[in-house]
């Protein structure tokens, strides 16, 4: 749900509000994998050593790292499964490869040093695409994040070519690369952003100093306090460029949580952001990055225009400015930004910056919820519930949108969506479903929920607890009696799954 309070309990079941809602103490996960010593294929020199110091690196700005060199598909995989559930519990998890990559028919693949790829097929089933990778981080709380340090395509269609030779203003550096005619450009879901050490089409390069000209930037950069993520990753494209005279541009992909985020911790004296009140987080931005936030606005960076909106809707800021706000969210709006759309919606609505206009309101609420944005389908689900900004009460229209919202993986609307299961509401669900989506509420970090169920655990029917116990018992968390009694070993495991214990 948004900052918007739309606090009142439906006939049958409580609604939670994320004016409330709260992660677990901050965490952050890391997989590092460095692929050099290739069996088939052209053996790289920096990727292991790019591997190793940018682990070293996470690990010392506060990252528990998982660090893979030079393993074969099947340790990959078992690898990227253990990482993906820890990441479930993780505030950020971040995915690092070194190594070759190859663009096949537009989707992008990297290998392991066992692969011998000989036609496009056996790219396939010999390599970890980068939809696995992103599969793999798509259940971190607030931010995932894939860094390739790797380009390579299929330049031959059917056959791989691993010698292929460059353009010759590479030949001209006299320095090796990881990649023939670069990969493909990525689009990944929205809070995941995807790195690439050189925009689509072009090659990365090795590099001669030990490290790649990527790794190194990356590694001085993010290892900065105070650095906002989306200035770091701009403060590396600068630096490769300058060390490459232009001939490696970084590129990134999809697009952040609209909240700031410091890979190496905030600013001296400024607490983490919190997610419930981004006006306050970018108010705390310091003033030569907001210059820079909006030299990326200017560039069209949507991310950069909501946080320059975010501290002009802060009335504890100098800067408070409600109708310079709605100006930075209308061009963010007109680039599809839904997040963009779903704040200046909550403006019309309540007349901050602007005169109310319900209908604007319902328009951008939609325009968000269309482009899958939880948020707006959570809110939209309340307003046809109760009826609001014109629309008549619709209940059933409303149930649609919550469980929309719910398999977006929207912490309040899993737990909603769960007591409407539970209250027999739903056709063709029960309580094995209900169970499910309480426990993917844990999952998310959802505060609230933790506490419910904890505390009040009885406003579920007992068989929906028994089903519970059976989830926690799956993913071992819980052992003990599938009773439907909520006792301390239950309670352990709800801790354990929500990743207290």
């Amino acid at each position: 749900m948004s900052c918007l309070v739309r606090l009142f309990v439906l006939p049958v079941f409580l609604v939670l509000s994320t004016v409330t809602f709260a992660m677990a103490s901050p965490d952050r996960v890391a997989l590092v994998i460095g692929m050099a010593e290739y069996e088939a294929v052209t053996p790289l020199t920096n990727t292991r050593n790019d591997a190793e110091a940018l682990a070293e690196t996470l690990t010392e700005i506060g990252f528990d790292v998982t660090r893979v060199i030079d393993v074969s598909l099947a340790e990959l995989r078992a690898v990227m499964k253990d990482f993906s559930f820890r990441s479930e519990t993780a505030d950020l998890a971040l995915i690092y490869f070194a190594g070759h990559g190859i663009e096949v028919q537009g989707e992008n693949f990297l290998l392991p040093v066992d692969a011998r790829p000989r036609s496009n097929v056996d790219v396939q089933n010999q390599s970890v695409s980068l939809k696995e990778l992103l599969a793999v981080v798509e259940k971190a709380r607030v931010m995932r994040i894939v860094i390739l340090d790797s380009c390579r395509d299929n330049p031959l269609g059917g056959s791989i070519d691993t010698n292929a030779v460059v353009q010759s203003a590479l030949e001209a550096t006299d320095q090796a690369t990881r990649g023939v005619g670069g990969l493909a450009p990525a689009n990944p879901d929205r809070g995941t952003l995807v790195a690439f050490a050189a925009k689509d089409g072009q090659v990365a390069l090795d590099g001669t100093r030990g490290n790649s000209p990527y790794a190194r930037a990356l590694m001085d950069k993010m290892s900065k306090p105070g650095l906002e993520i989306s200035l770091m990753f701009r403060q590396v494209r600068d630096a490769v460029l300058a060390e490459t005279q232009n001939l490696q541009e970084p590129y990134t992909y999809g697009s952040l949580t609209g909240q700031p985020f410091y890979l190496s911790g905030p600013p001296e004296g400024v607490a983490e952001a919190d997610v419930s009140e981004p006006t306050k987080s970018w108010s705390k931005l310091r003033p030569d990055q907001e210059s820079q936030l909006l030299a990326l606005a200017n560039l069209g960076d949507t991310r950069s225009m909501l946080g320059l909106a975010y501290i002009r809707l802060n009335p504890e800021d100098s800067r408070f400015d409600p109708a310079q706000a709605v100006s930075f969210l209308e061009r963010a709006v007109e680039r599809g930004s839904p997040e963009a759309q779903m704040e200046l919606a909550k403006l019309y609505e309540q007349g901050i910056g602007v005169d109310v206009n319900e209908a604007r309101a319902l328009e951008l609420y939609q325009a968000a919820a269309d482009q899958g944005f939880a948020d707006a389908i959570n809110d939209l689900g309340f307003l046809h519930y109760q009826g609001g900004l014109g629309l008549r009460p619709n209940p059933e229209k409303a149930l649609e949108l919550f469980e929309q919202a719910a398999d977006l993986r929207h912490p309040e609307a899993q737990f909603n969506f769960a007591a409407l299961i539970d209250d027999g509401l739903i056709p063709d669900k029960g309580p094995k479903d209900a169970a499910s989506y309480l426990y993917a509420a844990l999952r998310s970090g959802s505060q609230d929920v933790l506490n419910l169920l904890l505390e009040r655990p009885t406003m579920f029917a007992e068989e929906t607890r028994r089903e519970l116990q059976a989830q926690l018992q799956a993913f071992n968390f819980y052992d003990g009696s599938i009773d439907g009694d909520i006792g301390p070993g239950t309670k352990r495991g709800i801790r354990a799954a929500y990743g207290l214990e």
